[in-house]
């Protein structure tokens, strides 16, 4: 288990897989996260789309493990997600009233972008990073692309990324990937298949390590 540290988002380039969680029901997020990390992956977002997701934080936070909470849409959402443990936020597009909130708890956000407008938009609105998403509407390349721009913008790869072409996402420019249904099936997710989530978890962040190297 990692303890997060300051800004926990400064490992992210060490530490490069976000496993993205949304099932309709989680019998332990605590495990769940345990799961990852045996797999190898270190960072759950849990997600406002998920039933109860605040109480699924809290549970995973108390236990140690470091988590975020995602598909954060307004201040209120932002603030009640922090309340419940989560030590970063994302969001899917840029929203001015999620970055205020997270300036105010002091903890970093993600924040959603496609264009590089909405990149600069976001870095001007302060996030930590900023989440290209869907990241398969443009692939790999795109990340190549918007480094030239954009050389110090640290970019996180969402939406469609798999152990197939998240190598390719890395080794294009993304300091991080977001793993979702890859890694975390929601049915395998609501049926606590805990050995499974280790096993895809271990399979992606192997197949991470190739751009790594």
């Amino acid at each position: 288990m990692n303890p997060p540290s300051v800004n926990p988002l400064a490992d992210l380039r060490d530490d490069p897989v976000i496993a993205v969680v949304r099932a309709p029901r989680i019998p332990d997020a605590a495990a769940l996260c345990a799961a990852l990390a045996e797999g190898g992956i270190n960072w759950t977002e849990f997600t406002y789309t998920t039933p109860e997701v605040t109480t699924h934080l809290r549970r995973a936070a108390d236990a140690g493990w470091r988590v975020g909470v995602g598909t954060v849409l307004t201040a209120e959402q932002a603030e009640r997600g922090v309340a419940s443990g989560a030590s970063f936020l994302v969001t899917p597009g840029c929203r001015p009233e999620v970055a205020q909130a997270a300036r105010a708890a002091g903890v970093p956000v993600v924040l959603g972008a496609l264009t590089p407008t909405e990149v600069a938009r976001a870095v001007d609105l302060g996030a930590a990073a900023v989440k290209i998403f869907p990241a398969r509407a443009f692939g790999p390349g795109y990340f190549k692309d918007l480094r030239g721009p954009y050389p110090d913008v640290p970019l996180v790869a969402s939406g469609g990324v798999n152990a197939g072409n998240a190598a390719d996402f890395l080794a294009h420019g993304a300091l991080a990937v977001c793993a979702g249904t890859d890694v975390v099936p929601p049915d395998v997710v609501a049926a606590g298949d805990w050995a499974e989530i280790t096993r895809r978890a271990r399979a992606f962040t192997a197949a991470c390590a190739v751009a790594r190297a």
